[in-house]
């Protein structure tokens, strides 16, 4: 199979929300007669939007230059996105069009990287573009163990995901979560259009994993905000964690992820025999091998 992989796509990714809709949900009286599309039609979209059928065509073909906010607001409001699809839709109506050039080089900022250290009792690290691993306090080190194992330039929380089988024993619900690193790695996409080493990523994943290759092309968005996750720790055993994801101010491309326990619970009591059987074997990643651009 190929490893190219087409920039991301308003028509794809407005297609897939048009499919998921039938025109009894968007409030819509049914046609007679077979329908040939599932979902909803362009011309009903566009008669949902309040915009003319071509002018929507255009639109969904990528034709269209300088949408305004309000057509997208009105589109949004007929597919029904919620708040992360919105934007999603919105960077891909206006897509950068300067060239690809180098991005410079990410590294956690000292003050981000002392924070972290300081983190001493639940799992915290930074993620950055293609949801590369920039740095890990001691905790999150001891939950992601094959991370140790692998070279510079490969801790990538999708290459884990989808390539390291230890993934999928640590993640009780492991589709859910892969579905969303997908979804992370579309909303990505939209707002960095042109990314080489994205498309090297994303062309690898496609290749070695079905799943990833079946999700990419569904074109989901996800943005990690807060929740909780079930695991199973082969040291520890089950535990469930929450989590709350911070973007820091001044690098909109990061992604802060504090993981949460409650107070007392086996969980907590689990995080903490953790934290002592792995003490000598694993440390924050160290400040000049963090942020390398990969």
């Amino acid at each position: 199979m190929s490893q190219h992989v087409p920039e991301p796509d308003i028509r794809d990714f407005l297609r897939t929300r048009r499919a998921r809709i039938t025109p009894e949900q968007a409030g819509l009286l049914p046609h007679p007669g077979v329908r040939r599309v599932p979902g909803l039609r362009r011309e009903e979209v566009a008669q949902l939007a309040g915009v003319s059928v071509d002018y929507y065509v255009r639109l969904e073909r990528g034709r269209s230059t300088s949408v305004s906010a309000a057509v997208l607001d009105a589109v949004a409001r007929a597919l029904q996105l919620n708040d992360t699809e919105r934007n999603h839709l919105i960077a891909l109506a206006n897509p950068t069009r300067q060239r690809p050039h180098p991005r410079a080089s990410q590294r956690a900022r000292p003050g981000l990287l002392r924070a972290l250290a300081n983190i001493a009792d639940i799992p915290a690290l930074l993620l950055g573009h293609r949801l590369d691993v920039l740095a890990t306090n001691h905790l999150a080190r001891a939950f992601y163990r094959d991370f140790e194992g692998l070279p510079d330039g490969e801790w990538n929380m999708a290459r884990y995901m989808f390539l390291d089988a230890a993934a999928r024993d640590l993640y009780v619900d492991w589709l859910a979560t892969a579905r969303e690193i997908v979804g992370m790695l579309h909303l990505y996409a939209s707002h960095h259009p042109r990314d080489p080493r994205l498309a090297q990523l994303v062309g690898e994943l496609s290749v070695a994993d079905r799943d990833f290759r079946r999700w990419w092309a569904e074109h989901d968005v996800y943005q990690p905000k807060y929740g909780s996750k079930r695991y199973h720790d082969p040291l520890v055993g089950d535990l469930t964690l929450g989590f709350e994801a911070f973007t820091p101010a001044g690098d909109p491309d990061q992604t802060l992820g504090l993981y949460t326990v409650e107070p007392g619970s086996p969980s907590e009591n689990a995080l903490h025999m953790l934290a002592s059987w792995t003490a000598d074997s694993t440390h924050i990643q160290p400040e000049e091998t963090a942020g390398h651009e990969h």
